[in-house]
């Protein structure tokens, strides 16, 4: 009995020392670990701002990203997935594996100085319209402090940060997804620039995109155009059905295209046209069917106007899947970042680049503040390859404040701002939000195995991944 008394006195006391061996909140050693490495950091985003190479071409930003990883200590892997730009860094071992997604592809035709009005750099360049070179160099920041916090206080586990291209329409991450380059990983954090700081609670679009190549007869269009058979007028055509289709598609679909070669001289019948689709919908099946019409569609053209045509595909992402486990973790750690207030020259920067702005009510003080978190139906209308990891294995999203409240994605003024300290301070607040939830994730395995379960319930139990690209290769001169 003595000894039984002895055992329960000593039993709390024993548990106190078990909770004294785990590491104390890391909070402040990751924020301090960043910030004393932010100039180094901004030049490293600003190096990839003026890269500004686009999807699959991101051979410099690459390079950079994972020379910095090598000098951290990562051990990297180049090349993966058939793409020459794609890499995966990693330091430790064993369980659990945690991943870190880093972007840093530009977008064409948006060259910008970092100027609070339209001037381009270099004029149809292209440019960071939706921030990735921030994007890439704020989980760069992250993963390096989380390895050295690993070290610090002896912590078990793999990080791996992933390099990935062409998030914008090449679908890097599918391809990746594909050849099994996450089946281990038991979490993923990314997260996107934006105007606001807040983590997603919302779904995004599922795509698939794919450029129509219609290919005729050549012929003098005046001398003797009964010998001719247009691919041009089979692009019209095609268009034309499209169009039409629109009224009877899902009040959700989104349907773009750009034709992308209609010949060269009008006086010419045109033997070759191209035009390049993408379409959009909340659920992957329901695309696949709206993307079936309008494959339809191009068949429909080419037997009318007697062409023929083919199809290379050259995107398709699944729609994102919140898992709200994960996001209750990255928001805790958002809200112990915090935002952070403009300076009196980031305000006039701001205030002027505001005026090239439709009117919004966002206030500029939105900067300084951490929005609540909240878990919406539908999805937001935009589309990435995140999506596609994220049905693969629990992934979490954040957005953090790099460009002026009000400004959409894809333009001059999110170029603009990316290229100054706006965007850089953004960045940094990114940067310490995923390393604290890192640092959660690594040392709480009931939050990861609660972050599965969540997963397999919203995949259901007869969901297998397959990804609408089926077997074929990277298109890697889809930009060209």
């Amino acid at each position: 009995m003595r000894r039984v008394a002895l055992a329960l006195v000593l039993l709390p006391a024993l548990r106190l020392g078990a909770q004294r061996t785990r590491p104390a909140d890391p909070s402040a050693g990751l924020i301090a670990s960043i910030d004393a490495r932010a100039a180094h950091y901004t030049d490293v985003e600003q190096q990839i701002w003026r890269f500004a190479e686009v999807g699959y071409q991101e051979v410099q930003s690459s390079a950079l990203l994972q020379k910095e990883l090598v000098a951290a200590g990562f051990a990297v892997k180049s090349g993966v997935a058939g793409i020459p730009t794609a890499f995966v860094a990693e330091y430790g071992s064993g369980k659990p594996v945690i991943g870190i997604l880093g972007e840093f592809d530009a977008l064409p035709g948006l060259s910008q100085d970092s100027v609070p009005v339209q001037r381009p750099l270099v004029a149809g360049a292209a440019g960071h319209g939706c921030g990735h070179h921030l994007l890439g160099t704020a989980s760069l920041a992250s993963a390096v402090a989380l390895k050295e916090w690993m070290i610090a206080n002896r912590i078990p586990g793999t990080l791996r940060f992933y390099g990935t291209p062409a998030e914008e329409g090449g679908a890097g991450k599918v391809y990746m997804v594909r050849d099994g380059l996450f089946d281990d990983v038991d979490a993923v954090i990314a997260w996107h620039p934006g105007d606001r700081n807040g983590v997603m609670g919302i779904s995004s679009l599922a795509n698939i995109s794919g450029k129509f190549r219609f290919h005729g007869i050549s012929a003098h269009a005046a001398g003797a155009p009964d010998v001719g058979r247009s691919a041009l007028d089979a692009v019209e055509a095609m268009d034309a059905m499209v169009n039409l289709m629109r009224e009877h598609v899902p009040q959700e679909t989104r349907i773009h295209y750009v034709i992308t070669n209609g010949g060269r001289a009008p006086n010419v019948v045109p033997d070759f046209a191209e035009v390049y689709y993408v379409v959009r919908h909340p659920d992957m099946r329901t695309l696949d069917q709206i993307w079936g019409r309008v494959t339809d569609a191009a068949k429909g053209a080419a037997l009318g106007t007697g062409t023929t045509y083919d199809l290379a595909i050259t995107g398709a992402v699944y729609n994102l899947l919140v898992n709200q486990t994960l996001a209750k973790v990255q928001q805790r750690a958002l809200e112990r970042v915090g935002g952070y207030r403009y300076t009196d020259a980031e305000r006039s920067f701001a205030e002027t680049l505001r005026a090239a702005l439709p009117a919004t009510s966002v206030p500029l003080e939105s900067v300084q503040q951490v929005q609540p978190l909240a878990f919406a139906p539908g999805a937001m209308s935009a589309s990435t390859d995140v999506g596609d990891v994220s049905w693969r294995v629990p992934t979490v999203q954040m957005d953090a404040a790099t460009w002026v409240p009000g400004t959409p994605a894809h333009s001059w003024q999110a170029v603009a701002a990316g290229g100054m300290s706006i965007g850089s301070r953004g960045m940094l607040v990114a940067a310490k939000t995923m390393a604290i939830t890192g640092a959660e994730l690594f040392t709480s395995p009931a939050t990861l195995a609660a972050a599965k379960a969540e997963l397999d319930a919203s995949r259901g139990p007869s969901f297998a991944y397959r990804t609408r690209l089926g077997t074929q290769k990277p298109a890697l001169d889809y930009r060209k």
